[in-house]
């Protein structure tokens, strides 16, 4: 399908934002422990792979007894619950300000306890004097296991798009980092990428971080360049021929039984498409895998937001830029997403109807609905849904 309509550099801004990475991560992680989905985005039941994707990355290295994890690059302390941003910069011997900056968060912040704050600069050991700032080259710190990776949080991404980014589990990027229920990130903030459990056992890493694959070696059957391999022997060789002599063709036919008679087509009703369209209005931004995971719907501000299917309200929450965002889950492990909205009229756990009122188009330039498909956790083009 081309793209029809406004394509303005801030609808594109924002369905990049809206995408369902943005949307159903932040929807599934919102639907607590009551949810049949699990962390690894498949679901339960079975088939579940939830205990397999929990064992691809250790745990959190314990710190030290200010809370401090030492690695030879960075440092990171681990906040305790109700302190001040700004109370660990003072035992640390760090500036307020400094710390509450390279975390992008201010320094009256009263923590829940468990995050994680990157140190702008080192900080002696545990056994130095408190606060005490250390000039020691960071080589000759223990450090406590590999060094995770770093992300800086960049506007639109969530947790959950993150943790695909580096082929980690949303559980154990939460873990690490002691993030809240909802999986809140916030733009600037710094987190530490999971260490595989492989490489915090000594394997070899890449450029990446990611764990080298095992060398593979060749089986002891194998055959070797040159010495070819035994032909199989023809079923000719051990059955005989059939005794049988088949009929010339044509003769064969004659006497076969005559075909059933084709069943009356016009008697069977056809069928409307799977999903209803939420909104009427033109196609204003086409489906796209990983640049727009979904299409947009251009709809006057106000307009109704229908229910395309029946289903259960799986959570209702906003992105980073705090868009609305509200995902119906519907049978067979579909999941549809409605985001650019306003005057949502419905709560999570809530049993929709096909064609129920959920909310209204939000204002924007031009104003649309962007409406994204769900098989699991892969985005799918609504469109054959919708024809």
């Amino acid at each position: 399908m081309q793209l029809r309509g406004i394509d303005t550099p801030l609808m594109g801004g924002w369905t990049q934002r809206a995408s369902l990475l943005a949307g159903v991560a932040l929807i599934l992680a919102g639907c607590g422990a009551g949810s049949n989905l699990d962390w690894d985005l498949r679901p339960s039941g079975r088939f579940s792979t939830a205990a397999a994707a929990q064992q691809t990355t250790s745990a959190r290295p314990q710190p030290d007894a200010r809370g401090v994890i030492s690695y030879p690059g960075y440092q990171v302390v681990v906040a305790g619950r109700g302190e001040q941003v700004g109370a660990i910069a003072q035992r640390l011997g760090l500036a307020p300000e400094a710390l509450a900056a390279h975390n992008a968060i201010e320094p009256g912040t009263v923590m829940r306890g468990g995050e994680l704050l990157v140190l702008p600069s080192r900080v002696g050991s545990a056994a130095d004097a408190p606060g005490m700032i250390t000039t020691t080259p960071l080589a000759t710190t223990p450090p406590a296991g590999p060094e995770p990776l770093q992300h800086p949080v960049r506007r639109g991404e969530t947790a959950f798009s993150i943790a695909r980014l580096y082929n980690v589990t949303p559980r154990s990027l939460a873990e690490w980092n002691g993030l809240d229920g909802n999986m809140s990130v916030r733009e600037g903030q710094i987190l530490m990428i999971p260490v595989a459990q492989t490489a915090a056992a000594g394997a070899p890493l890449s450029a990446t971080g990611v764990p080298m694959p095992a060398p593979v070696t060749q089986p002891e059957t194998t055959t070797l360049p040159g010495e070819g391999s035994m032909t199989p022997v023809p079923p000719s060789a051990t059955q005989p021929l059939p005794s049988t002599t088949p009929a010339p063709a044509g003769q064969a036919a004659a006497a076969a039984t005559p075909a059933a008679p084709v069943a009356d087509l016009s008697t069977q009703r056809t069928e409307g498409p799977r999903l209803a369209m939420p909104v009427q209005g033109r196609i204003i931004r086409a489906y796209a895998r990983g640049r727009n995971d979904g299409i947009g719907i251009g709809a006057p501000v106000g307009t109704e937001v229908r229910a395309a299917a029946a289903g259960t309200v799986a959570a209702i929450t906003q992105d980073t830029d705090q868009v609305p965002i509200l995902v119906i889950r519907h049978e067979n492990n579909l999941l549809t997403v409605y985001a650019n909205i306003d005057d949502i009229r419905v709560a999570r756990g809530d049993r929709i109807t096909r064609g129920q009122p959920i909310a209204t188009v939000r204002q924007g330039d031009p104003s649309f609905l962007h409406f994204e498909v769900r098989e699991g956790f892969e985005s799918v083009d609504p469109m054959p849904y919708l024809q």
